[in-house]
């Protein structure tokens, strides 16, 4: 198998550091959990970049992974452009469309992946929630048709919208979070992931940490960001931009 990973902060692993600072996140770990469960190497890359929204990730990673002949890979996208106002659903979702289209055409199977659901931690969660079940909605009407497409359906994960799968941020998820979105992907592909992945023990809970602590600490970057029109992915590269392999490990 050759499976690349293509979207934003969610793909890249961000709130899953290690304590040598590495950004994992559920992609590395599906890919080796892949190879553990069914037994093969596996081929990996990933070209996600934090802060991206869903078309930048299609105009600069889709053809870039594709390039790499990858016989699965994996998208999301949205997660940013939901908390801009001005965006539509409509162009998410056509984004979503574009990958499938080029994957059709260089025969490749699509992982489809909707994004865990935040709102319950922050502001403005009524308008997040909102559009986050509008835009889940529409991405799986787009894929009706096609039972080929495999679906890790995160958005609806009633358990991982609890506090305990967060970052401090609350934005990013957490280790376990991770680890459960991992675990649902092994099983989209019809394998069987460590069962321990569905819920780790719980972390340090930083999700009640004061509100003036978190909106100094995490909001007001983030507003200074939308100000001016930087991200926090400016200048960062894909942490695996070329094929590493994954051999199986041992239980």
């Amino acid at each position: 198998m050759r499976y690349v990973a293509i979207g934003d902060s969610f793909t890249e692993g961000v709130g899953d550091e290690l304590p040598d600072g590495y950004v994992r996140g559920w992609a590395d770990l599906a890919a080796q959990g892949w190879a553990d469960a069914s037994g093969d190497s596996v081929e990996y890359a990933n070209l996600a970049i934090r802060g991206k929204l869903a078309w930048p990730i299609v105009d600069q990673q889709l053809e870039r992974a594709l390039a790499l002949k990858p016989t699965h890979l994996s998208f999301n996208g949205g997660g940013n452009d939901m908390l801009r106002p001005r965006t539509t659903i409509a162009h998410i979702v056509d984004a979503f469309s574009r990958v499938l289209e080029r994957c059709d055409e260089e025969g490749v199977q699509l992982i489809l992946l909707s994004g865990a659901n935040p709102s319950a931690q922050l502001p403005l969660r009524r308008l997040i929630q909102r559009r986050g079940d509008l835009l889940s909605a529409a991405v799986v009407a787009r894929v009706a048709e096609r039972p080929d497409v495999v679906r890790a359906l995160n958005w609806p994960d009633r358990e991982l919208s609890m506090p305990g799968y967060w970052s401090q941020d609350r934005l990013h998820m957490n280790a376990r979070g991770h680890h459960r979105v991992a675990a649902r992907v092994i099983t989209a592909l019809g394998l069987e992931p460590p069962a321990a992945w569905w819920s780790l023990p719980e972390l340090p809970d930083f999700a009640h940490m004061r509100r003036a602590d978190y909106m100094r600490e995490h909001l007001g970057p983030w507003v200074q960001r939308r100000i001016t029109r930087t991200s926090s992915g400016d200048g960062r590269e894909a942490k695996f931009g070329t094929w590493i392999t994954l051999e199986p490990q041992a239980a």
